[in-house]
């Protein structure tokens, strides 16, 4: 029988007039894998701060089993800024010891790149004060998992992580033996690593067997029952179990819910979004010209990011951009933003960007730009417009398309200087929306924004229609609202890829494994032999065949439709079939003819 680690009995808290926590008792024992959930402000790292007696509860009391050790990842770290990184992490131990040690080892390679910290001037030895508040947490993080114990107690402990950072750490956990308690917005972590969930709202807790999926599931099913009308089933939960359901079947290779009660819940859910319609409202919209590049070359200072960058984003693409930190995401951003900001007067360090004519662009940057403290949530919005029209026929008002964001009929009466930075960038995310552009640039949207307030701002944009532009090392959200995924892998070349971002994570760990010292001048001597006209004849290739996968994409989707509703015209059936095979096997041969003509370029 599994041992009891922290117990919590009757515990309330209450900040000012507002209670957190009303009368709450939980348990944790050995081997469990928590996930916590809940809209901002809710109390989640409230609840976990009790649970690791960093703060007291008003009434109700936390026990924890003698001898229990116990580590606690907070947002606010306790690094000694006068202190190396070495000290921090490693201690006193000798080089030989610690790098014996494949724990370690894995760590430092996992949240670092390498023994040797790359990213680091002065490695194990630099210095922590100067440091960034992302690079400080991987320190503390990193620090944690290298020590031994019984309960792992995080809070958002995937921020400032890329996607490849993510991905070893929820295999690092699920290796561990410790039990854990996790606060943290990525759904895809959270699917990967808890067996239980736990939903802080209105200072309640409930509890959920198995892990995001299942939650949603469960939760969409206690709703469904609860329901009177229904109108009140049509809701953002059911949405998102059938993008689980459907859009990301390969989300998990077992998963734990009731498939057919799953299935029958979401029967008369349509997809996500209907991405003919939506490019056919794009090209009205937009044109046939949206971005054009030209043998392109973007650069940061001395540094050179791009290199001949041939490529077009078109009328109603989604495109989801992945990349090793310093790659050029921002900056391949920044550089199209400029170029529509100045209507192409203003190009990068070689070649042309070529701006649609009726380009409207709105670009989230990382920073957010400051809103005036002084207005009020809803007079912010409505600096920028009042009403807005949504496409296919849905217009809101500036109140309406706030509480959609989360701000309630009180809430949009806070000044903004009053709001959280997740509020913040919520705010900001809506702002410009309201101004109604058909080109959106979202760099890293989902940074401070909770569950709720992801899963609505995804079903907005899923009728949002335009061009789009995600970086994000959010791996649910790039899955549930982009069409294409497409990488800087730092070699400075932009590669789309078919798989998306399980290609990705392959690609790069074939990257560190061949790492290599760089070639002679003479292995060099080939590639020069190549003529600029065979490299623009490669790369024009490598477009139209991009082109051709997105009409076979779309002619799938529309043959799976076919056979669902003629399922009992077995004839009818057998012949969509034979065609969607013969579609399937032309899809193969060019994804391996663009794979070669990639590598090539």
């Amino acid at each position: 029988m599994a041992v009891n680690l922290v117990n919590v009995e009757a515990v309330s808290k209450v900040y000012g007039t507002r209670t957190l926590l009303d009368g709450i008792s939980l348990g944790v024992s050995e081997g469990d894998r928590i996930g916590v959930v809940g809209r901002n402000g809710d109390g989640k790292t409230t609840l976990i701060r009790m649970l690791a007696r960093l703060e007291e509860p008003d009434t109700g009391r936390v026990t924890h089993t003698g001898g229990a050790r116990i580590g606690i990842l907070t947002q606010h770290d306790s690094l000694d800024p006068a202190a190396t990184i070495r000290h921090e992490i490693i201690g006193d131990m000798a080089d030989h010891e610690w790098a014996g040690s494949a724990k370690i080892r894995d760590v430092l390679t996992g949240l670092f790149g390498g023994l040797d910290l790359p990213g680091f001037d002065q490695g194990l030895d630099t210095v922590i004060g100067p440091l960034s508040g992302g690079e400080r947490r991987r320190i503390a993080l990193a620090r944690l998992l290298i020590a031994d114990q019984d309960l792992l107690v995080l809070d958002e402990p995937t921020n400032h992580l890329d996607v490849e950072g993510i991905s070893w750490l929820a295999a690092h956990l699920q290796e561990r033996r410790s039990a854990l308690v996790c606060v943290t917005h990525d759904r895809w972590f959270l699917d990967q690593v808890c067996t239980r969930m736990w939903d802080v709202q209105r200072g309640d807790v409930h509890e959920y067997e198995g892990g995001y999926s299942d939650y949603v599931f469960a939760r969409a099913e206690r709703e469904r029952i609860a329901a009177t009308e229904e109108t009140k089933r049509q809701n953002l939960v059911r949405k998102e179990l059938a993008w689980l359901r459907r859009g990301a079947p390969a989300r998990t290779s077992k998963p734990r819910f009731r498939i057919e009660a799953a299935n029958a819940l979401i029967a008369d859910v349509p997809p996500p979004r209907d991405t003919s319609e939506l490019m056919r409202f794009a090209n009205s919209r937009l044109g046939k010209t949206v971005f054009e590049l030209e043998d392109v070359s973007v650069q940061a200072g001395p540094k050179s990011l791009l290199k001949h960058l041939t490529w077009q984003l078109g009328p109603g693409d989604r495109i989801g951009l992945v990349g090793v930190n310093g790659a050029g995401k921002t900056s391949l951003l920044r550089a199209l933003a400029e170029a529509a900001r100045t209507q192409g007067d203003v190009q990068p360090a070689a070649g042309t960007i070529t701006v649609g004519k009726t380009v409207k662009l709105a670009y989230l940057s990382q920073e957010v730009g400051e809103l005036d403290p002084s207005l009020r949530v809803l007079e912010a919005v409505q600096r920028v417009r009042d009403r807005v029209d949504l496409g296919k026929g849905r217009e809101m008002t500036a109140g309406q398309l706030c509480e959609q964001f989360g701000f309630t009929k009180e809430k949009q009466w806070t000044p903004v200087g009053d709001l959280s930075g997740g509020e913040r960038r919520r705010l900001q995310i809506l702002r410009l929306l309201m101004d109604e552009p058909n080109v959106l640039f979202l760099d890293e949207p989902t940074n401070d924004l909770d569950i709720e307030t992801l899963t609505q701002l995804e079903d907005l944009l899923d009728g949002w229609p335009g061009s789009m532009i995600v970086i994000s090392h959010d791996r649910f959200f790039i899955e549930r609202t982009t069409d294409t995924v497409m990488a800087l892998l730092g070699d400075q070349t932009l590669r789309m890829l078919p798989r998306g971002l399980d290609e990705y994570l392959e690609r790069r760990r074939r990257m560190i494994e061949t790492a290599a010292p760089a070639p002679a001048p003479a292995a060099a001597a080939p590639a020069k032999e190549k003529s600029a006209g065979d490299a623009r004849a490669q790369k024009k290739e490598l477009q139209k065949i991009e082109r051709q996968l997105n009409k076979i994409s779309d002619r799938e989707t529309n043959l799976h439709a076919q056979i669902a509703d003629n399922a009992t015209d077995f004839a009818k059936v057998a012949t969509l079939d034979a065609e969607l095979r013969e579609l399937i096997s032309e899809r193969d041969e060019l994804e391996m003819r663009w794979l070669e003509l990639a590598e090539d370029v």
